[in-house]
């Protein structure tokens, strides 16, 4: 039996995202957190500069392929909300600074009275005539979705509209949909995602729509999708049971097919009638037995018919993983990482043999591609490093890259250095990690922050760091970034290494590292600062009640924190393959472990703690950050908060909000660690 009762938990009430007690409670510890930070000079001079920053006209307009145009979203002090526009690919490629407006979400939420945040577009290929708009309120996930006129630059009258839900759409046609979202209250499954596919025609009420396909209430989602390229059109539906499991079904306008695949091996692409998986476990088939991890092509045809005839491409004997996958019109462009950093490899089909060149950007730090299409051979990546600026490259079609533009250096690099450290975890396991430090510091201890993820196989890649190079390294701090077991830096095996019952091992491996910079005399227990946002949020917290004695202050982001009640609130179901069932006793029993909520002590000393959230956080509930907080005040510990009235999971929705925490971010750690 589970041993802590819902019942006897006495915060309950602040799980009402919207209630008027739960909201004054917010407003209350919001004001008594801001008080102490946001008229402190250190608080203004770090906002200022990061608003800076973030509206300056000095970056890249990064692109999205549309036919022979190129979009881009942009924000900056005027479009606080953005705009898209746009220009012909060779205008940009020639570095024309003159853009067409498309769709100014300022001034849609002006004339329609609404917090608009722009959440991306569909466009209908190759017409790209039409698009599906996504328009989140206050930067939630569930989004109004509506179709635009990419011609007359104007929302379609009587066009394709779908009312706020976590939708699910692909074109079928110019004049049919394939769409999951809230039909009624049975067609969501328990983590709130479509559980309905339904097929729409142009003209028709949305209740009028065909069924098509559905999964159980307990599956993650049902999901539709369409890939189109210049010689051919393939449709698929997917069964996604958990995070890491689907089932793929091939469909026609006769009915779909399910095809013979592990459930475990995601698709990556399509590629000249090849589908591109990767194996989350070894596979074997007809053709032989793969590795997980591994990158293979399977052809359709032949797994129309139940045979899987597999080819590999890349194969992550050496300790790398597949990063990316991106299918040009004649070649695939494949992202792998090895030992944490990036490599571009081009892979293109002759005589039904793949070749493999690998295009070299720059050494070390992370290349990854902006934008690919699908009708095209040319494409649009970036690289950088910790402490070198993120650059921008055409990439030709005979494979030449051209440097587009960088953005300025944001913070001085002189006399700071960067290099890759291992620390011993407490199973002997060996663990990377970066530390980006003054060159200077050799003997005094700095202050320093520690930042981590660890899970859902997410890599912590080396990246340009802007806010953390003005606001941190350039006074003097120490920034590491942890590549801790759970993410993906080695692979499926290193993801699986901290899934469930083995979750203590990524907080085993962030401690190791936490104690291994202190004993090479980098920082002192009392001035390493923890930081870690969503996933990261639970580290920090599980970290800060397994071991408070190792840092002086934590920060806690957008987290998950009640690992009794996750799976109850807003999408936590969807999560139960990455922690586990907390309904089942015996996934209960190593859940209740690290629950930060429930191993929180009143007799324990812990360092000071700042958690943050949003109100529109509609992914991870806010409940989490204020029952914690709720809970370190009854029990006498300093912890101050901060939650967005809007912002989504994100935690803000656009630059302002984005520079005031920070600004409050590192005013905090400053004001503890100093």
């Amino acid at each position: 039996m589970q041993e802590t009762k819902l019942e006897t938990d006495p915060y309950l009430w602040l799980e009402e995202i919207d209630a008027e007690e739960a909201l004054e409670w917010v407003k209350a510890q919001n004001k008594l957190t801001l008080d102490k930070y946001e008229s402190s000079p250190l608080f203004k001079e770090i906002e200022k500069n990061s608003l800076a920053i973030l509206d300056s006209k000095e970056k890249i307009a990064y692109p999205q392929f549309v036919g022979n145009s190129v979009y881009n979203f942009w924000r900056d002090e005027t479009h606080v909300r953005g705009l898209l526009r746009r220009m012909s690919v060779e205008s940009y490629l020639e570095g024309s600074e003159t853009w067409e407006s498309v769709l100014d979400l300022d001034q849609l939420g002006e004339d329609e009275g609404e917090n608009w945040v722009y959440k991306g577009q569909q466009i209908y290929a190759p017409e790209n005539e039409r698009s599906l708009i996504w328009l989140s309120r206050g930067g939630s996930d569930a989004c109004v979705v509506r179709e635009f006129n990419l011609q007359s630059k104007t929302f379609v009258e009587d066009g394709f509209i779908l009312a706020e839900a976590k939708s699910d759409l692909a074109w079928k046609d110019k004049n049919t949909l394939y769409v999951g979202t809230k039909f009624d209250e049975d067609s969501l499954t328990d983590s709130g995602y479509p559980r309905v596919i339904k097929v729409w025609q142009r003209g028709t009420p949305l209740e009028d729509s065909s069924f098509l396909f559905e999964v159980q209430d307990t599956d993650l989602a049902a999901h539709a999708w369409v890939v189109r390229r210049s010689d051919e059109r393939h449709a698929f539906l997917c069964r996604t049971i958990d995070f890491w499991n689907e089932e793929t079904f091939y469909l026609t306008d006769e009915g779909y097919k399910k095809l013979a695949l592990p459930t475990d091996a995601p698709l990556r692409g399509l590629f000249q009638g090849r589908l591109l998986i990767t194996p989350r476990s070894e596979f074997v088939c007809q053709s032989g037995t793969f590795s997980s991890g591994s990158l293979l092509a399977i052809e359709i045809a032949p797994l129309l018919e139940d045979k899987v005839e597999a080819t590999l491409l890349y194969d992550p004997q050496a300790g790398g993983t597949v990063e990316g996958v991106n299918c040009l019109n004649s070649s695939v462009i494949v992202t792998i990482t090895e030992n944490v950093k990036t490599s571009l490899h081009q892979f293109k089909l002759r005589n039904n043999q793949w070749h493999s060149t690998p295009l070299e950007v720059r050494e070390g730090g992370s290349a990854s591609l902006v934008a690919t299409s699908a009708w095209r051979d040319d494409f649009f990546l970036t690289h950088e490093s910790f402490l070198t600026p993120t650059t921008l490259f055409h990439c030709h079609e005979n494979g030449q890259l051209s440097e587009l533009k960088s953005l300025p250096r944001r913070f001085n690099p002189e006399g700071i250095t960067s290099e890759q450290l291992w620390a011993q975890s407490a199973d002997g396991t060996q663990v990377p990690y970066y530390l980006i430090r003054p060159e200077s510091q050799t003997t005094k201890p700095a202050p320093a922050i520690l930042y981590g993820y660890g899970g859902f196989e997410v890599s912590l890649l080396p990246r340009y760091l802007s806010l953390v190079g003005t606001n941190w390294l350039e006074r003097g701090g120490i920034y590491i970034s942890a590549n801790i077991r759970g993410g993906g830096e080695f692979g499926p095996e290193w993801h699986q290494a901290a899934l469930r019952e083995k979750r203590h091992k990524a907080f085993e491996d962030f401690e190791a590292i936490a104690r291994d910079v202190v004993e090479r005399g980098y920082t002192t227990a009392k001035k390493l600062a923890i930081h870690g946002a969503s996933n990261g949020g639970l580290l920090t917290g599980a970290a800060l009640t397994r071991s408070p004695e190792l840092f002086g202050a934590v920060l806690i982001g957008v987290p998950l924190l009640d690992m009794q009640r996750y799976h109850t609130l807003l999408a936590g179901a969807s999560w139960m393959a990455e922690y586990g069932d907390p309904d089942n006793p015996d996934d209960w029993a190593y859940l209740k472990t690290f629950s930060p909520y429930h191993q929180l002590k009143r007799e324990k000393k812990y360092p000071p703690v700042l958690l943050y959230t949003s109100t529109k956080d509609d992914r991870v509930h806010p409940g989490h950050a204020r029952k914690m907080v709720a809970k370190l005040r009854e029990f006498g510990h300093t912890v101050d908060y901060y939650e967005n009235l809007e912002g989504g999971h994100a935690g803000v929705s656009n630059n302002k909000q984005q520079a005031y925490l920070t600004g409050l971010i590192y005013s905090y750690v400053w004001d503890k660690l100093a």
